[in-house]
């Protein structure tokens, strides 16, 4: 596959990951780089992106329905509420990926963000906290980072407060897909569309 942007046949240039199969598409086309400002989708995503880490993120995208239902909708008060018998309880389910730490890093994310929200924050402030000064727009997946400099800032700042599974790579893909950073390629047609939907975002604080 080229790893520069590719035209389709309803008309629209896209990423090349973007164009198939359709859970692709429609990740690509109507989610990745949309900015994202509420806890609880922040929340998901990043224990979504740590879920994903050694497998495909088509595997978590054909998944997250199965996802949501065991974890309560990512509501972080009712994950944390989760004990042991709901870990072996999910170990079982089929309908998600079951994997012992991951399963425990989501319950623990989900009391990290209740205790960063006592002391009078949010995780999407921090989150976006770290967002990058704007560079120009890639021609090609090659030209991406992996990691960037904020990235691993991040990491650290959320490994410090309590999360768990959000190396600099993981905490990379939640940026991109939460929109902190737009790494739509140069000659995507989304590329625009996210970027105008970043101008009018109001960052939390």
């Amino acid at each position: 596959m080229s790893d520069a942007p590719l035209a389709h046949d309803d008309g629209f240039t896209r990423c090349p990951w973007g164009l198939s199969p359709p859970e692709y598409r429609r990740y690509h086309d109507e989610e990745w780089g949309r900015p994202v400002g509420d806890d609880r989708r922040i929340y998901e995503k990043l224990c979504l992106e740590g879920f994903q880490s050694g497998l495909s993120w088509l595997t978590v995208l054909r998944k997250r329905d199965g996802f949501r239902r065991a974890f309560a909708g990512f509501e972080p008060e009712a994950v944390a509420a989760y004990g042991d018998s709901d870990v072996e309880r999910l170990l079982s389910d089929s309908s998600i990926i079951r994997h012992r730490a991951k399963i425990q890093a989501t319950i623990g994310n989900a009391r990290a963000t209740l205790r960063l929200r006592e002391e009078g924050l949010s995780l999407a402030a921090l989150v976006w906290s770290h967002e990058p000064q704007a560079r120009p727009s890639s021609p090609d997946l090659g030209s991406l980072p992996s990691t960037t400099t904020e990235s691993k800032a991040l990491s650290a700042e959320l490994r410090h407060r309590g999360f768990s599974f959000v190396g600099p790579t993981t905490v990379y893909s939640a940026m991109q897909s939460l929109g902190v950073v737009n790494d739509h390629l140069a000659e995507c047609h989304f590329r625009a569309v996210v970027e105008s939907e970043r101008v009018h975002f109001t960052r939390p604080v």
